[in-house]
């Protein structure tokens, strides 16, 4: 064991294996969202919209919700990875959205059956630590301000606790002031492990306890 997983092990207080069994049981799961069938629907407040959830792997997405979801990263903060340091990188992005291990929560408009928002998210150790990682939370802009986003955040939450992950993890560009008022609001606050100011990153790591 490592000095850092020592050290997480006594601030989490569960053992690094017994948090590698948590992960392993997740992974395992082909639905993880199964035993939460309240969350696979949401009514946005006042009318604003009707949404259908579901939750799959990689695997069992179809193509062009893929591709969907490439597109709507890239018009939703192609612009901001652009403006910062790191560029935007079409190549490396659609690499990342079809990694095998990916899952995805997708939300779909229960009207015309259109797409509407995704989180791509794994479970995962991360420095020593059980974390379910949201690598993607995206929202098509006609599908704004309902909060569906912050529902899709509760269901990640809802798994992250089902599945004892230690904490939610998320990165978070410095540049995307809305998506850093959202995660704050929602009770993210700067990861132990986000890079030090020094280092002049284009992101911050963002976490929350899920223990």
């Amino acid at each position: 064991m490592s000095a850092l997983e020592e050290i997480t092990n006594t601030n989490s207080g569960i053992s690094v294996t017994d948090q590698h069994k948590c992960i392993d049981n997740a992974n395992r799961q082909k639905n993880p969202m199964e035993p939460f069938p309240e969350l696979l629907k949401y009514d946005g407040p006042d009318g604003t919209g009707e949404f259908d959830l579901y939750c799959r792997r990689k695997a069992d997405m179809e193509p062009k919700a893929l591709k969907w979801a490439f597109k709507l990263a890239e018009k939703n903060v192609g612009p901001q990875y652009k403006s910062c340091s790191l560029g935007w990188q079409p190549k490396v992005k659609q690499a990342d959205l079809n990694k095998n291990w990916a899952r995805y929560l997708v939300a779909l408009d229960r009207k015309s059956r259109k797409p509407a928002a995704y989180s791509m998210f794994r479970f995962d150790m991360d420095y020593g630590r059980s974390v379910l990682y949201c690598y993607e939370m995206q929202v098509e802009s006609e599908f704004q301000r309902k909060g569906l986003g912050k529902f899709m955040m509760l269901a990640l939450e809802k798994m992250a606790k089902r599945f004892g992950m230690e904490r939610l993890v998320l990165t978070v560009l410095k540049n995307n002031d809305d998506g850093m008022r959202f995660y704050k609001n929602l009770g993210y606050d700067i990861d132990e492990m986000s890079p030090d100011k020094a280092d002049n990153e284009a992101y911050e790591i963002l976490s929350k306890l899920m223990i």
